[in-house]
């Protein structure tokens, strides 16, 4: 794994440029075509969202830093995705001092559950500006939850992909495909199709949604997709993505990552100033033996204990007893 950094300072807040997601006069061409066949009320959810889309109107800002953010903080509290982060940190720098939007080339997390996989794609889209969705492919049946169901089937809603942009407030929104490698594929319909468009900058710039059947501007959205296992993933989408393995932190990166909660829940609440700035070692040592996800539970568990006896540090006796704990990880050593 390599130690170099880019070391560019931070220039100060997010840009943001206006982009049209969408064209009117598609959406008012199809909104035409459902009022002279006479059937609106047949498609009532159909025609209120071209109605929406036209209220919301076409424009959704296209956020991206002012200069190469301080990202320091980030390699503290995820030492283990600093590949990654040096990845976006150059993304980031490409965009600087010119007219482009940032483009983000999708990215496969592989690594086990609890790495902080997720965690890190909220942190990512606080540090770019913008909100990130969730699409949970282990609980994905049809392919319709990312590109939509026909509006010719009864409860048809629009995709995820549709709502983020139309709905949202951003053309570039992080969308995390959450455990593509148990997206269960059927005959029928693949449920990776979409991403076949989706994954590439140009078919992604007039992305169809089966239900509004209106071309959309997905080319800006950061993608992130994650997995335990590429072996099922489609070699032609992973060959559209940059693969990062992701490894469980190291005991003492653990450690480090539990101080970092630790000191966020306290800084994030105003009870957080009856507790001392620091936690003991041997919290650390026990939360450090906790997937990074647990650990906020854990501590949450330890504050609470620790206040009702009205004590100003957590002790390990507070924590969460460690048969409770259900997402334990092993350490590289």
């Amino acid at each position: 794994m390599s130690t170099e950094r880019l070391t560019l300072p931070s220039l100060g807040l997010p840009i943001a440029r206006m982009r049209n997601v969408f064209r009117e006069d598609d959406v008012e061409r199809k909104l035409a075509k459902l009022q002279a066949q006479g059937n609106e009320r047949e498609h009532e959810s159909l025609r209120a969202t071209y109605e929406r889309m036209l209220e919301r109107g076409p424009q959704r800002f296209a956020v991206k830093p002012s200069g190469v953010p301080d990202m320091a903080p980030l390699y503290e509290q995820l030492p283990n995705f600093a590949d990654v982060l040096d990845d976006v940190k150059r993304h980031v720098a490409l965009s600087q001092d010119s007219q482009d939007h940032l483009e983000v080339t999708p990215m496969l997390l592989l690594g086990p559950p609890g790495v902080g996989k997720t965690h890190f794609a909220h942190k990512l889209a606080e540090l770019l500006g913008t909100t990130m969705s969730l699409v949970p492919m282990s609980s994905m049946t049809a392919g319709w939850l990312l590109s939509g169901s026909s509006s010719q089937w009864k409860g048809a809603k629009p995709g995820k992909v549709f709502e983020a942009l139309i709905d949202g407030q951003y053309a570039n929104p992080v969308i995390v495909v959450d455990e593509i490698d148990k997206a269960s594929a059927d005959a029928q319909y693949d449920p990776l199709g979409a991403l076949y468009s989706l994954l590439e900058h140009d078919t992604a710039q007039r992305f169809v949604d089966e239900f509004a059947e209106v071309p959309i501007d997905a080319s800006q959205v950061i993608w992130i997709t994650t997995a335990n296992d590429e072996r099922t993933i489609p070699e032609p989408i992973l060959n559209r993505m940059n693969v990062f393995q992701i490894e469980p932190p190291s005991p003492e990166a653990a450690r480090q990552i539990a101080r970092q909660i630790y000191q966020g829940l306290r800084n994030e609440h105003d009870w957080g100033r009856l507790f001392a700035e620091e936690p003991a070692d041997d919290v650390l040592d026990q939360l450090a033996t906790l997937a990074p996800r647990e650990m906020r539970r854990a501590l949450m568990t330890g504050f609470g204990n620790a206040r009702l006896e009205r004590r100003d540090t957590i002790e390990v006796r507070d924590l969460p007893r460690a048969g409770h704990a259900k997402s334990r990880i092993g350490f590289l050593q």
